[in-house]
């Protein structure tokens, strides 16, 4: 171990890893022991691991001798034994940390220890990749070292069925993609039954290629968004009666407040013409087409609301009188309002349900990852995550050269000179990988190479399996291959090729059956793999291994060191060097006046091909690169800051809404629902703080015959003049408190019950999905707050908090409604929400992981006001 400090001291890491090192001298020494033992022996020791940590054994106490079993078991199954530096990655993961370590030091290898550890007591383990691939293909390495140990492994595909799902959630250890992970969280608070549920809590995630994931794709949220139900022939119906209807008789409409309520008189006229009850659907579908096309019809003004334009019902803001482009209210009404002007009736897409990745990743109680590159977004994963990161040394030294930069006047003379180097190097038989920033950077260069006649692969991210068995092979001799910065990665460059891919090969050769290879197939293919490895592996290596080439540098530091990073595993030999363009999109943006000088003096010259070696171009390409590092950081941070505001509303919408499948009876609180209710509605209309003489009777009749459904109420009548609110709310109270009870009696306690939770949780969903297109417009305009000196962020936090007590108020308001209306005879009173009716049908479902809404500048032309608050 002496040596072994010696060499942690060297890389400067000392402070962060001493706390580690004696953990580590424990593990080796349990490790002769272990040794001697059976399989079986090892198999008792992971059982009893497994019951002391679910009785309560503190993690701690478990750590040495979970990292010793796991090492030696998986020395047995893969024969693939940790080293020192993996167990120190391990015991970084398992503190809560991201594990810097260089590419080929084995990160697959070193989540199992973590994982191991985390899942001893039952709870649930994920390990998050980038792609289906490399999940799955993880999940079956490590599988086998799990399963050696009595635990299992279950991995999460895309198009993979629920019953699959919860079967893999179901494991110790679970493997997935970030968006697969977060969608089935999305998906989990949209279910009808608690059973139908597939993840099991976040306990403990290991993230692998932790900066991709938490830093590049933080920005892009997850969004499930559904088409609305193709119910243009209602919208039409309703939209036909409505004419027939008498304002005063058929219903009551208060200008000032822009409510509308129909009459039980207008209720019975429009039944009659539908040929059916609006209030005995459940689902409340029908009587938000009546209380839409009620609006429509006598609320919306056609030229002052909106106008008919390209065959479009276009709304007109308020304020200034401007036709709003692309904008459509919410809840029906815009569908209504179509077919009450006789234009195509459009179909809602809404979102159902989002999350950013980064609040997705903050539900877990312990969250790690591994990464090559992260010690330049130490800060941003610190202030947005709580995870430091650690840097663990190599097991080898590294000692790849990294090259200077050349600096060409234009990208053509920067491709040519590419061109040349990979035919010099590809001549001499050196494999080189050669980096793009985007497709038609590595399309160009294709060309350009194929010309020349050099074979070679292109890879643009788009196959990660196909791509990740040729970037496998990126490392045999005169290999040239062209990639995007995320193609292949995951998967090692071996100097001489892969072992597996080479068996492969040669099984292909020999036509057999590759799940079925006959013995003697194998034993060739061995030979075959070992030959090559042995004779390129040599080769390459006094070549001088994979030469790394970047055509461009990249706005962030940490794409252009995992490039550089493809080269030099495991102490191999490698080389890489960037060729740049004063065209470069990162200079042309940034470079400046300085940047104009240098490309004169270099166009004074005459000779595009040779290229420039200059500290002050560095120096310009380092500042630039800092520079838009922290305009992305900003934006990342601004994009939380939000959707922070909408993580609160979605963890009490999904803790409500959990709560109702998990056996909470809603008619427990039905009582305190209505007074909630009615003090609300009373306060509105009838204010303790005024006279008798000046409340709104009127508007408090016609609210309570929408509530009850009663033909006509009059407080009036049942009031002294010297009535107060308090009298009133007494009053209203006995009214609804008689009218529950008798629902409660006519319906049966049990189908009462069940009624008023299916309702509200239908209510709940309903109103949450026209509260998060709300929230959307909101977002979208807030930025213009800007011009009139108000901070934008605090102006939405203060509006959406009062957009989430509107919504709170009007879910109690249309479940009271709702269930004082219920019909009480049994066959009307249908106990399910049909496929239509639900808003989370999975039919209907469109996933996206979408640019996130983008908060507008005052510069921008889409205003800041919202007239489309709830009606």
């Amino acid at each position: 171990m002496p040596a072994f400090v010696s060499k942690l001291l060297t890389f400067g890491n000392d402070k962060f890893l001493k706390p580690y090192l004696g953990l580590v001298d424990s593990i080796n020494a349990a490790e002769p022991a272990l040794q001697e033992k059976t399989d079986a022996e090892l198999r008792s020791l992971a059982d009893a691991l497994r019951e002391r940590a679910a009785a309560g054994e503190k993690q701690k106490n478990l750590i040495v001798e979970s990292f010793a079993l796991i090492r030696e078991a998986s020395r047995r199954t893969t024969g693939m034994r940790h080293y020192d530096v993996q167990l120190l990655g391990g015991l970084a993961l398992n503190d809560g940390c991201i594990a810097e370590m260089k590419t080929g030091e084995g990160k697959t290898l070193v989540s199992t220890a973590a994982c191991f550890l985390n899942a001893l007591d039952g709870s649930n383990t994920h390990v998050v990749t980038v792609n289906d691939y490399l999940a799955k293909r993880d999940a079956e390495y490590t599988g086998r070292i799990y399963r050696f140990l009595g635990m299992d492994t279950g991995v999460i595909l895309n198009n993979m069925p629920p019953s699959q799902r919860r079967q893999a959630y179901a494991a110790d250890v679970t493997y997935g993609t970030n968006s697969e992970f977060g969608f089935d969280y999305l998906r989990d608070n949209m279910v009808s039954s608690a059973e139908d549920r597939v993840q099991r809590g976040h306990a403990f995630a290991v993230v692998d290629e932790v900066d991709s994931i938490l830093i590049d794709e933080a920005r892009t949220p997850l969004i499930i968004s559904g088409l609305g139900a193709a119910a243009a022939d209602d919208y039409i119906r309703f939209a036909k009666i409505m004419p027939m209807l008498k304002d005063g008789e058929d219903y009551v409409y208060d200008e000032k407040k822009r409510t509308i309520y129909a009459t039980e008189r207008g209720l019975d006229k429009v039944e009659e013409a539908l040929g059916f009850e609006v209030y005995a659907d459940i689902s409340g579908r029908l009587a938000n087409h009546l209380k839409q096309a009620l609006k429509a019809q006598f609320t919306m003004t056609r030229d002052v609301d909106y106008v008919v334009a390209d065959g479009e019902v276009k709304i007109v803001d308020e304020f200034t009188g401007r036709i709003m482009e692309g904008r459509r209210w919410s809840e029906g009404l815009h569908q209504a309002v179509e077919a009450k002007e006789g234009v195509e009736i459009k179909p809602e897409s809404q979102t159902l349900a989002t999350i950013t990745l980064q609040n997705y990743f903050r539900l877990y109680d312990k969250l790690s990852g591994m990464t090559g590159t992260a010690l330049t977004e130490d800060s941003e994963f610190r202030q947005i995550y709580n995870l430091p990161v650690i840097p663990i040394p190599t097991n080898k030294p590294v000692i790849r050269k990294d090259r200077d930069d050349f600096i060409f006047r234009t990208e053509a003379a920067k491709f040519a000179a590419v061109a040349d180097e990979v035919q010099t190097r590809h001549e001499k038989g050196q494999p080189v990988l050669v980096g793009t920033t985007s497709i038609d950077a590595s399309e160009r260069l294709s060309a350009i190479l194929a010309k020349r006649g050099i074979d070679h692969q292109v890879l643009n991210a788009k196959n990660p399996e196909r791509e990740a068995g040729i970037v496998a092979q990126a490392g045999r001799v005169g290999a040239v291959t062209i990639a995007t910065n995320m193609a292949g990665r995951g998967t090692d460059i071996l100097l001489g090729g892969s072992e597996a891919n080479l068996k492969r090969e040669w099984l292909e050769k020999l036509g057999a059956d590759l799940e079925n290879p006959l013995d003697w197939q194998v034993e060739s293919a061995q030979q075959y793999a070992d030959h090559i490895l042995q004779s390129e592996g040599y080769a390459v290596r006094v070549l001088g291994g994979l030469y790394v080439i970047g055509t461009e540098r990249h706005e962030s530091r940490r794409i252009d060191n995992q490039l550089r990073g493809r080269s030099g595993r495991q102490g191999d030999p490698g080389e890489s060097r960037f060729f740049l363009s004063i065209e470069d999109s990162l200079l042309r943006r940034f470079g400046g006046d300085r940047l104009k000088a240098v490309s004169a003096m270099m166009e004074k010259q005459g000779d595009d091909t040779v290229p420039l070696q200059d500290s002050l171009v560095t120096k310009v390409i380092d500042t630039a690169q800092h520079q838009v590092e922290s305009i992305h950081f900003d934006s990342r941070k601004q994009v939380l800051q939000y959707d922070d505001v909408m993580n609160l509303q979605r963890k009490a919408i999904y803790k409500e809404r959990n709560a109702i499948l998990d056996g909470k009876d809603v008619c427990d609180i039905l009582d305190d629902i209505s007074e909630s209710v009615l003090d609300r509605a009373v306060e509105t209309t009838c204010p303790a703080s005024t006279p008798f003489d000046d409340w709104d009777i009127a508007g408090l009749n016609a609210w309570v015959a929408d509530m009850t459904g009663a033909e006509t109420f009059d407080v009036a009548a049942k009031l002294d003049e010297d009535a107060e609110s308090d009298d009133l709310y007494e009053l209203l109270s006995d009214l609804f408190e008689t009218a529950l009870e008798e629902k409660r009696e006519a319906l049966g306690a049990e189908k009462f019950r069940e009624l008023c939770n299916q309702v509200m949780l239908h209510i709940i969903d309903v109103s949450w999905i026209a509260h998060l297109q709300e929230m959307d417009y909101l977002k979208a305009g807030i930025g213009l707050r800007s011009y009139g000196h108000r901070d934008p962020l605090v102006e939405y936090k203060d509006e959406a908090h009062e957009a989430f007590a509107e919504l709170t108020a009007a879910i109690y308001e249309d479940l009271l409604r709702t269930v004082l209306r219920l019909p009480t005879e049994a066959d009307e009173a249908d106990m399910t929400i049909s496929a239509e009716d639900n808003p989370f049908n999975p039919d209907r479902m469109v996933y996206s992981n979408g640019e996130a809404p983008t908060v507008l500048d005052k510069d921008s032309d889409i205003d800041a006001h919202n007239p489309l608050g709830r009606a």
